[in-house]
């Protein structure tokens, strides 16, 4: 699956359903739509929690956790006058990891260095996933220490 864009803005009011009845007479319908804080949190759900999007002052780190079919996603971010055109991998390898390149150099902290130099930069992330293993179980392991 191939998730083209995302645009790191605030969040816009959005109707999400919840409470989705299974029962008749009222099979597929849902309530709480309109509750305030509802698009705000399938944002975050979906950048942090899925994507694994992590802003530290001036570094982006990625720690997803991703279904194993999702071989790539892409992230056009924008810090301040800046755009990073992310491209996060997830590949099969024989030992579990993570690299991370910003204009092809390779950066030991596996973080991408936000500058505002009202330039274009591109990234790749590639985690490198065990064959028994899912970005999920790495992420877990990542935060362990």
């Amino acid at each position: 699956m191939k998730l083209r864009y995302i645009f790191f803005e605030p969040p816009r009011l959005g109707v999400f359903a919840a409470d989705v009845y299974a029962l008749a007479p009222h099979i597929g319908r849902g309530g709480w739509t309109w509750y305030t804080g509802s698009a705000g949190w399938m944002y975050r759900l979906i950048v942090e929690s899925l994507l694994g999007l992590r802003l530290e002052v001036d570094k982006l780190r990625f720690a997803p956790c991703l279904p194993a079919d999702w071989k790539e996603f892409k992230v056009h971010y924008r810090y301040r006058e800046t755009v990073y055109h992310i491209t996060v991998l997830q590949t099969a390898a024989e030992n579990a990891g993570m690299t991370v390149t910003v204009d092809g150099m390779e950066q030991d902290d596996n973080a991408i260095p936000l500058v505002d130099d009202r330039q274009e930069h591109t990234a790749e992330v590639r985690i490198h996933v065990a064959p028994n293993q899912t970005s999920a179980t790495l992420e877990h392991q990542t935060a362990l220490g």
